[in-house]
């Protein structure tokens, strides 16, 4: 192969397609957020909970209640904020909610420096977070499908873990080394910032947004949502099985930091190397799922990647401490970030195919409410197995329970028979996507 040709192949390579949705300018926006604020989750992943275990001397109990903490705020806002985010425009409490959350992660080194940092704070921290991420989060969802046409969602959602990939490679080790030079609390500065940019990104995405306004009690639509879903012929199996796997993923995750930097004796850097797998495990999901799930289908794509997340938790759960233990750590965030991806692409896609845009709103707050309530107690469940039996059986009771969700899941009919991304009757394909530039 001669030079020239060569260089022609690897400019193929990445030359975007003519009708990749990166053309369109309010998708590229939206992307370039995801990247910044993806950027910065990174080193929060690191750093909030490593400034509760080391700094603060937090138990396996506390740190459930951490996580706890975080999660009750889907279980108190999540129904009530879809009915109003249904009639409000979305786009500006996605910008808000990136500000809030820098300025909650900001108050970490500063109440640290005032010397007023302890547990408590990290509660009320972890809980405004938690408000942000069930409001504004569920803002986000919606506003995907204002730039992106439901038949592309699953791409959409693949290239939104890409934008969250790429930072998970290279940001746990970034985070580790900023841990280490600044220590956890200074280190939010950075992720601070970067929400901040990622807020001004926003601003320039595009969207069209007819408002419906309703003179209906709120409690009326509030109910219309639930029965939308109970009535769904395919959101009822999805909510259980994801519902089930939270509870799962969240045993394992209060523990995790844990089992790392107490029975493996890994330094906040070497965690942050582990957690490059991570990011390998995820650019292998974004890059392949969309692939993978058009080639099974959404629906055993799905449960593929539950039973990938189980095998990861299983594995490190039975592994020794030692130089087999830190690579046992290292291959279960791998498979936990192939996996997440591999189920995520395909349940939000799914979910969102299904439902008509006045009712997004409401049905992603009512999933997102459904699916994220066992989390607390798995939470709770994994600190207290962790802190009184031990950190290794937390991670095998996640491993063992989701493998036998997985075969529960595998064996409904409604995921099992779905090969193809179902299409909403009378709804029109919309937004278009063009080569705006």
């Amino acid at each position: 192969m001669s030079a020239r040709t060569f260089l022609q192949a690897l400019k193929d390579r990445f030359t975007l397609r003519p009708d990749d949705l990166l053309r369109d300018r309010a998708y590229r926006h939206l992307w370039t957020s995801i990247l910044m604020s993806s950027t910065g989750a990174q080193i929060t992943m690191l750093a909030l909970p490593l400034t509760a275990a080391l700094l603060l001397d937090a138990s396996a109990q506390q740190m459930g209640y951490l996580t706890a903490m975080e999660l009750l705020p889907f279980a108190l806002f999540s129904l009530p904020g879809g009915v109003w985010l249904d009639r409000v425009r979305k786009l500006p409490v996605y910008v808000a909610g990136e500000l809030l959350l820098a300025a909650a992660l900001l108050s970490v080194p500063i109440a640290h420096w005032a010397g007023w940092l302890g547990m408590g704070w990290m509660y009320l921290v972890g809980f405004v977070l938690g408000t942000v991420h069930t409001v504004a989060g569920t803002a986000a969802q919606v506003v995907l499908t204002q730039v992106v046409p439901r038949s592309r969602l699953v791409e959409a959602h693949a290239k939104n873990a890409l934008a969250s990939s790429g930072p998970e490679v290279a940001g746990p080790a970034l985070g580790g080394m900023l841990i280490k030079a600044l220590g956890p609390p200074l280190a939010l500065v950075i992720d601070a910032l970067l929400l901040a940019a990622s807020a001004l990104v926003l601003r320039g995405v595009a969207v069209s947004e007819q408002l419906q306004r309703s003179s209906r009690r709120f409690s009326a639509e509030l109910f219309e949502g639930l029965r939308f879903v109970r009535g769904n012929a395919v959101l009822p199996t999805l909510a259980w099985v994801v519902g089930g796997w939270q509870f799962c993923h969240y045993v394992a995750m209060v523990v995790q930091i844990l089992v790392a930097s107490r029975e493996l004796g890994l330094s906040p850097g070497a965690i942050g190397l582990c957690y490059v797998a991570l990011g390998v495990g995820t650019v292998l999901g974004s890059l392949k799922g969309h692939a993978i799930s058009e080639r099974l289908g959404p629906g055993p794509c799905l449960v593929l990647g539950m039973v990938v997340t189980a095998v990861g938790w299983g594995v490190l759960a039975l592994t020794p401490a030692g130089s087999f233990g830190v690579l046992a750590f290292a291959l279960m965030l791998g498979l936990f970030g192939l996996g997440a991806v591999l189920l995520f692409i395909n349940f939000l896609a799914l979910r969102q195919a299904v439902t008509p845009s006045d009712l997004l709103g409401r049905m992603t707050s009512t999933m997102r409410w459904i699916t994220v309530l066992p989390a607390t107690p798995g939470a709770l469940l994994g600190g207290w197995i962790g802190q009184h039996i031990g950190l290794r059986v937390s991670l095998g009771v996640a491993a063992a329970t989701a493998l036998l969700l997985a075969l529960l899941a595998w064996r409904s009919p409604v995921l099992r028979g779905l090969r193809q991304l179902p299409r909403l009757e009378g709804a029109a394909d919309q937004p278009t996507v063009s080569a705006t530039a």
